[in-house]
Formats: structure tokens, C-alpha cells, sequence
């Protein structure tokens, strides 16, 4: 049984429309000007950081892969663009027989890139580059966003396991991307069932607030879930009393008593209180887990609390404060002419306002140090000098239209975990500052 199977909407049928109009219009005209074969390449980059964050995260090249196999112009597609005039009838033809038949490179998911870092990077005809442009940018932002932020939070909880908890915080698609972001960033389990569905990311939950209301006493509500779920289940302790309520889970449950969890007040005071409690109570192995809207800061002060686990909400989907990555997608290469054997001529935008970029097909490497610890970003054209050459940072992902770099999710996860723990200890100070590293370029011909 499949998603489609299920009904469930996380899965769609085409993402040709997951894209701006202008796409399409851009390749009308490119088709009307014989440029539109043209090989081109395209590069995703960004040019700064979010304000006081040391590294960025790569998240969503998965779904970047499912999308680009998707990106078909069905009947019902190419009857609403002919209906609203969107593009000419030869433009439609064209889009008919669509199916990306170039290249596509990047760094692997969960890797950590810095301003300038080629994140990923696309070849083919600027007609099929072209009209990747949107879904791309669309998956890597907002993928990128969570997972950065999962990253500082699984950065400051330490051993501590963190639950993603924010799908009714956010659009209901959104928040299966989110949950998959998250796990990538270091979390370690979801309450979003159609994310466990989609990606197999472990499942966990127990009761709300609501459940306790819903019977005539506290401890109604704990014996019906202890009877339902066994006593290692986890009891919510503070709709009413919190001292009280703890006292009863433990008269309930025993001293098997699974987990309490505490989702208001002072968390820093109340988690010291209700550990004593337990103690003394004879439940030394029940575990407290914390919810209510954390973010880093939150966690981080919560460290030298007898807390096990933290539950993320709103902060974690948001991207703590920064909902997007900034990245966006240049064409760096072209060809003069549409033969295929035509040189590629770098191609840059310049402009005021610190929108500019840098031409050319780019590389990518991470410099050590003597300790084995990433001291610089290494963005280069032409050739790779031989001391990066087994330092690169690209993937192979596409290959004449086929993905060939499709990997289970768990990789992606290890990944950014050795990828951080690469990167100078400064890069998990939640203080302001600059990239924990500084890209250098190196451009052919220069001799660097």
C-alpha cells in the first residue's frame, strides 16, 4: 500500500506548476529567439547567512530529486495553460514532450554550506534549467530553514532527544517537509504521522490536555491511558497541579511510570521540582520531557535541568526565527550557439545592492587543518588544485536525466551529524557572529 493508496496529500501527481509564470514566459521567448537549447548552468547559492547563524544546513535534495521526475506537463496542465493564454501553442508542444534529460550536482543532504557554497548545481538546455528554477529554490529554502534551525537545537540539547511537534503549526504539507528537514537536522522522532507514513521517521504521542479534561478527575484520565498504553506511557502533569498531579501518576503507574511531561511555567523550576519529587517518590527512572514553545535559547538554558527529552513546536517549523534559507538559482554558463559542443562562457549578474555573483562552473572543497577540523570553504572555477581534489564537496544527483543519487534518509542524518562535528567548536555558540568559516575563491587562471 502506497500514499496514493491512502488519499493522503503528500504526494502529487505533477510539480510543472509548482513554478512562477515568468518561467514559462522566459521560454516562449527563448523558443521564438533559437536560444532556448542553448546549454546553460545554473547554480543554487546563497549570499549570506540568515543574520548571527555560523553555518547553513542542505535539506530537501530528496524531494528536489522526486520533484524534478515529476515535472511533467500533463493534459489537465497543458489545458489550463492554453485556456489562460499563459504560453503560445508551439511553447505548449514543446512543454508536451517535457522531461529533464540534463545533469545535476550538489552537495549531499545534510552537508553544511556557507555563503557562496555552490549548493547545488544544474546542466542541461536553458529551456529545461529554466523551469526548475521555482520547485528548486521552493524545496532547498524552506528545507534548508528547519533543518539549520533543528541543527542549533539538537546542538544544544546534547544526548538529549528531541521531538518534532509543530504540524498544527503550519501549512499540513509544509509541515511533512518540516518533519523530514528536522530528522535530517538531528531530531530524533515526530508527532506528524503522514511524515512517519512518507519517510519512516519514528512516530511518538500519548494525550493532551484535553484527554484529562475530558474525564471527572485527573486521575480517571491517567488510569484510562495507563490501562490503554501500559504503564510506561508518558502523563501529561500540569493541567491543574503539577505536585499533585505527579503524585497521583506515580500511585497510578508505579514507579514504571514511563515519562511525565510539562508543557507551562518555569520549566527550569518546575523540571528540579517535579525530579526531587519522583525521587522521593521511588519513580528514579521516570524521565521528564518538556514541551512548550522551545527554541535553541530555550533549550540551552534548560541544560543543567534534569529534563530527558525536548518536544519543538512552532519555533523548530518556523525556522527559529528565519523561514527561509535566501538562496536562489543564477545561470553561471552558457553556450553562444545551440551545439552541443560549443564552450561554456561565464555569465554574471552585476548590479548594486550586493545582488551580485560570480560567474562560471564552480567546484567546491572543505580545507582542513592540521587537526582534521574544516578551516575554510573553497569555491573555485577550472581546475581543482590537487591538495582539494579528495575534498570535494559535489555529488553526482542526475545523470542525462536519471537520478542516480537517491539515499535513505538515515544518511542524510549521519551526514550533517559528522559534518558538524567537522566544523570549529564555534559553530554551535548560539551568540551572534560571522560563517564559522570563510569561503575562498579560487578562479582559473589565477594560480591559487
Amino acid at each position: 500500500m502506497g500514499v496514493a493508496d491512502l488519499g493522503l496529500p503528500v504526494d502529487v501527481p505533477s510539480t510543472a506548476l509548482f513554478t512562477d509564470h515568468y518561467e514559462l514566459t522566459m521560454l516562449q521567448a527563448a523558443l521564438k529567439a533559437g536560444t532556448a537549447e542553448r546549454r546553460g548552468v545554473f547554480e543554487v547559492f546563497t549570499r549570506r547567512l540568515p543574520d548571527g547563524r555560523r553555518y547553513g544546513v542542505v535539506a530537501g535534495t530528496g524531494r528536489v530529486l522526486d520533484a524534478v521526475e515529476n515535472f511533467r506537463f500533463d493534459a489537465g496542465v497543458l489545458g489550463y495553460l492554453r485556456e489562460r493564454r499563459i504560453v503560445d501553442e508551439t511553447t505548449l508542444q514543446w512543454l508536451a514532450d517535457y522531461r529533464f534529460s540534463g545533469d545535476i550536482w550538489g552537495y549531499p543532504e545534510g552537508e553544511v554550506y556557507f555563503p557562496g557554497s555552490p549548493i547545488m548545481r544544474v546542466e542541461g538546455s536553458f529551456g529545461e534549467c529554466v523551469l526548475l528554477e521555482t520547485v528548486i529554490l521552493s524545496i532547498l529554502n524552506h528545507d534548508s530553514a528547519i533543518a539549520a534551525a533543528a541543527s542549533r537545537m539538537a546542538s544544544a540539547a546534547g544526548d538529549r532527544p528531541l521531538i518534532e511537534m509543530g504540524a498544527r503549526r503550519t501549512h499540513e504539507l509544509a509541515a511533512v517537509a518540516a518533519s523530514r528537514a528536522a530528522y535530517v537536522g538531528g531530531f530524533a522522532s515526530t508527532s506528524d504521522l503522514a511524515a512517519g507514513f512518507r519517510y519512516n521517521i519514528p512516530t511518538v504521542g500519548t494525550s493532551a490536555h484535553a484527554f484529562t479534561l475530558l474525564h471527572d478527575r485527573e486521575r480517571d484520565a491517567f488510569q484510562a491511558q495507563v490501562d490503554s498504553l501500559g504503564r510506561d506511557t508518558t502523563l501529561l502533569v500540569d493541567t491543574y497541579d503539577v505536585t499533585e498531579a505527579v503524585r497521583t501518576a506515580v500511585e497510578v503507574a508505579g514507579p514504571e511510570l514511563g515519562a511525565v511531561r510539562i508543557d507551562s511555567g518555569d520549566l527550569l523550576l518546575v523540571a528540579h521540582r517535579v525530579r526531587q519529587q519522583l525521587d522521593e517518590l521511588g519513580a528514579r527512572h521516570t524521565k521528564i520531557v518538556v514541551t512548550s514553545d522551545l527554541d535553541e535559547y530555550a533549550i540551552a538554558s534548560l541544560a543543567a535541568a534534569p529534563v530527558d527529552a525536548y518536544g519543538v513546536g512552532t519555533q523548530l517549523v518556523t525556522g527559529s526565527g528565519h523561514p527561509t534559507a535566501s538562496m536562489v538559482y543564477k545561470l553561471v554558463a552558457r553556450a553562444e550557439s545551440a551545439d552541443p559542443k560549443a564552450p561554456l562562457k561565464p555569465v554574471a549578474k552585476k548590479s548594486s545592492g550586493g545582488k551580485t555573483s560570480v560567474g562560471g562552473r564552480k567546484w567546491a572543497a572543505r580545507r582542513l587543518d592540521a587537526d582534521g577540523i574544516a578551516e575554510a570553504e573553497v569555491v573555485g572555477t577550472g581546475p581543482v588544485p590537487a591538495a582539494l581534489a579528495d575534498r570535494q564537496l559535489l555529488v553526482e544527483l542526475v545523470r542525462g536525466g536519471e537520478v542516480v543519487g537517491r539515499e535513505p534518509l538515515d544518511a542524510a542524518r549521519d551526514r550533517h551529524a559528522a559534518a558538524r562535528a567537522g566544523l570549529p567548536l564555534s559553530a554551535t555558540q548560539l551568540s551572534r557572529g560571522e560563517p564559522v568559516l570563510p569561503t575562498e575563491y579560487v578562479t582559473e587562471g589565477s594560480g591559487n
